[in-house]
């Protein structure tokens, strides 16, 4: 078991496991975090004390704010047009070692132009959901999580002060259930019909020459 001082926190946040790999994870595909994690998750608390809203998400223990992006990262998906869609690329990828490998589709960020993003998405799981969630997880991945009541799971930089659609095969993965990497959110029609629209769109930037998930 992982001491708890290995996860930052602030009287509101922490940041949790699943999102270190943004910052230590050299082989990740998704948008890397150049910033001191103490000082990050201090901003974030700053925002929420100075007004920042918590936002909404997909379940009743998912909730956001967004912040201006002050750590230069660039966008995490791009709009896939005429110009581009040549660079496109597929192929089954999983996060973690021990979930299924899903189809996905992503742009390598050397093959095409990638700008920074206006916005960070701080995607946030409740310490209730997430002590859920570690019990599905290995020991050797477990952390004693912080007191704090909202974990920072994910950081999405994006163009859009508001939640973009999660990806239809996250949507399902969710739906499948914890022991299967997911959270265990029923699967929404409506929601998912909506991922499908923006998704069939846009596609991922991978800063690796496979990603890491989708």
């Amino acid at each position: 078991m992982s001491s708890a001082k290995q996860l930052i926190s602030s009287k509101t946040f922490f940041l949790d496991s699943f999102a270190l790999r943004q910052w230590d994870d050299k082989g990740y595909s998704g948008p890397s975090i150049n910033y001191d994690k103490k000082s990050f998750v201090t901003k974030i608390q700053s925002a929420f004390d100075d007004g920042s809203k918590l936002v909404d998400g997909y379940a009743p223990f998912c909730k956001h704010i967004f912040v201006p992006n002050f750590v230069g990262a660039k966008s995490g998906s791009l709009l896939i047009t005429p110009e581009n869609e040549k660079f496109l690329k597929s192929g089954y990828t999983k996060r973690r070692p021990e979930e299924l490998a899903v189809l996905t589709r992503w742009f390598v960020a050397g093959e095409v132009p990638v700008p920074e993003s206006k916005f960070l998405d701080i995607i946030l799981y409740s310490r209730e959901q997430l002590l859920l969630e570690y019990e599905a997880l290995p020991p050797s991945e477990r952390y004693e999580l912080p007191d704090a009541p909202w974990g920072i799971i994910s950081i999405k930089a994006q163009d859009e002060d508001y939640e973009t659609p999660m990806q239809p095969i996250t949507m399902l993965r969710n739906a499948l259930g914890r022991e299967e990497g997911g959270s265990g959110v029923k699967l929404d029609r409506e929601a998912y019909a909506k991922s499908v629209a923006y998704w069939e769109s846009h596609a991922t930037i991978s800063e690796t020459e496979k990603p890491k998930g989708e």
